[in-house]
């Protein structure tokens, strides 16, 4: 890991410092966006694409930007049938579970959870026979319960507060 971002990132505060309103800026197009070209963010924050290119390169750097990404319908892949599987483990060894879980294509999100349950899994199958067939292999490892999506009624990226441009722009 890079020092540079292992000493000033481990404390979300030091963000505010490492960051101006115009990186603050760059980072809410490119979430609303990730596909707009540097030249069409210069003209938006009156800077370079040149230079956005730079400020965007170095918050990758430092570590406030992860990676881009694509919110991709799931349905169009035969995946159906959205389920959320709290995980009850029977053993206090984890790391067997943590590699099955890196390692199974219908979890698309995995989340070690504090009070009820250990894990929050998030899966995408094709019918019931292929969540069945899922949960039977999360058996080996503990007990488990299943809510499933009957409907999503939103999804968003969410801002991290030091990014958060929830204000009205100033007039």
């Amino acid at each position: 890991m890079n020092q540079y971002k292992a000493d000033n990132f481990h404390n979300q505060n030091n963000w505010s410092k490492l960051i101006d309103q115009t990186d603050r800026e760059i980072i809410n197009l490119l979430k609303q966006n990730s596909r707009l070209q540097w030249q069409e963010i210069g003209e938006r924050v009156h800077l370079t694409g040149q230079a956005v290119a730079n400020r965007v390169r170095r918050l990758e750097q430092i570590g406030v930007i992860k990676g881009f990404t694509v919110s991709v319908d799931e349905s169009i892949h035969g995946k159906h049938l959205e389920a959320f599987v709290t995980v009850f483990m029977k053993t206090t060894d984890h790391s067997r579970f943590q590699k099955f879980i890196g390692k199974h294509s219908l979890i698309e999100e995995a989340h070690r959870v504090s009070g009820e349950g250990c894990y929050l899994l998030k899966v995408q199958a094709n019918d019931h026979a292929e969540l069945t067939n899922f949960l039977d292999e999360i058996l080996e490892f503990g007990n488990y319960r299943v809510n499933l999506s009957i409907k999503k009624i939103t999804e968003k990226l969410i801002s991290l507060s030091p990014f958060n441009d929830d204000k009205p722009p100033e007039t």
